[in-house]
């Protein structure tokens, strides 16, 4: 029977009580379960907790999977992943939302040559020059240009203003991809405005830009202060479209953002509920998801959460041993890994190569509208 064991900052989900038994493969989960990041973390962990449910055993072995919060804080990713492996002595690793907390704790499972694989951190430098960080997420040139080729190409956007937190490399990075593809395109950014991560009052950028007149506001921020941002914007009567990345990919938008986000485009990972013509992965991940949390509807980073423990563990299975360098070259070799979020393949630079969905807010629902490939 499965327990749920809490120790200090970590918990253990384990078949087989809490010793380090030689029958067992453990896996270490780092993601923000507390602080500003807590949501998209939490899901993800709902994902990687019904991906272990499924999955509990691999080469015969019972997996030990062992998650420590990094509580939204760089020092502190970096901390859980050195727990994880001097302490946990995992073979392999799974996380995390956010790309600042992905680059910290990457670090450290880098010099320790233990395999780590991404979430969701999309930008570049989480594995840029690393042998044993991978992700099953696309990066930020991909959906920073897919942003931009959908406003310009799609909407028949000519102007773009951006609004970027300058204290998160995710929103750098994002927007900074962003302004390139739109420009290259022929389209013009009339004002590139800047916030710190915890703003409230975003009234003084917003105003600026509105005097600018785009045609679209292209928005790299968290859902929370995303929400915020369009409502205020919204409140100073702004006419210009509204556009995000895939950190605003979450159920909670419509609720704190209400009437404001009716309109908002942001990219995405290939999978939503509301899409049409899922694969059989995806459709059998709703279900099950459906199931396990009744009334609570699927998201794409518990979907994230979910293919990167199967394909942690698919690897495990080709390696054919929980060894940590056979596990790393075997997630260097993935090739069309069939996950929830489509077919993945880990690239020479150990991104994941997939294509950039959009997704639309109306009626004050998430509906998702293809995707699409970028111009780079």
């Amino acid at each position: 029977m499965k327990r749920l064991l809490v120790l200090g900052v970590v918990m253990v989900l384990a078949l087989a009580g809490t010793a380090a038994a030689a029958d067992t493969v453990r896996v270490g989960v780092y993601l923000p379960l507390t602080g500003q990041m807590a949501y998209g973390g939490q899901l993800e962990l709902e994902g990687i907790q019904m991906a272990y449910k499924e999955m509990p055993e691999i080469l015969g072995q019972k997996v030990e999977l062992f998650v420590v919060d990094n509580k939204s804080d760089k020092v502190e990713s970096a901390n859980a992943v050195k727990r994880l492996i001097d302490k946990e002595k995992v073979v392999a690793i799974i996380g995390t939302y956010g790309s600042s907390l992905a680059m910290a704790g990457g670090e450290v499972a880098e010099k320790s040559a233990i395999p780590m694989v991404g979430t969701s951190c999309t930008n570049p430098l989480v594995t840029q020059g690393k042998k044993y960080i991978f992700r099953v997420c696309f990066i930020d040139p991909f959906q920073g240009a897919g942003a931009a080729t959908y406003a310009f190409k799609e909407l028949g956007f000519k102007k773009a203003a951006l609004l970027v937190d300058v204290a998160n490399d995710y929103s750098v990075g994002l927007a900074s991809f962003f302004q390139k593809s739109f420009a290259k395109q022929g389209g013009e950014v009339v004002a590139n405005l800047k916030y710190q991560s915890g703003d409230q009052d975003f009234t003084a950028q917003l105003t600026e830009i509105i005097s600018k007149k785009p045609d679209v506001m292209f928005i790299p921020s968290y859902f929370a202060e995303g929400a915020i941002i369009m409502k205020q914007a919204q409140e100073l009567g702004a006419q210009f479209r509204i556009m995000g990345g895939d950190a605003m990919d979450n159920p909670k938008i419509v609720e704190i953002g209400g009437a404001a986000v009716e309109g908002f485009v942001h990219t995405t990972f290939p999978y939503d509920p509301s899409m049409k013509d899922m694969s059989p992965m995806a459709q059998k991940f709703t279900d099950n998801w459906n199931k396990t949390y009744p009334g609570k509807e699927p998201n794409v980073n518990a979907a994230l959460g979910y293919d990167t423990y199967m394909l942690v563990l698919d690897a495990i299975k080709r390696a054919g041993k929980a060894d940590p360098a056979a596990i790393t070259t075997a997630l260097a070799a993935t090739k069309g890994f069939e996950g929830v979020t489509g077919a993945t393949t880990i690239n020479a630079t150990h991104d994941a190569e997939k294509p950039v969905g959009l997704v639309l807010i109306k009626g004050g629902k998430k509906t998702y509208v293809g995707s699409i490939t970028p111009e780079l």
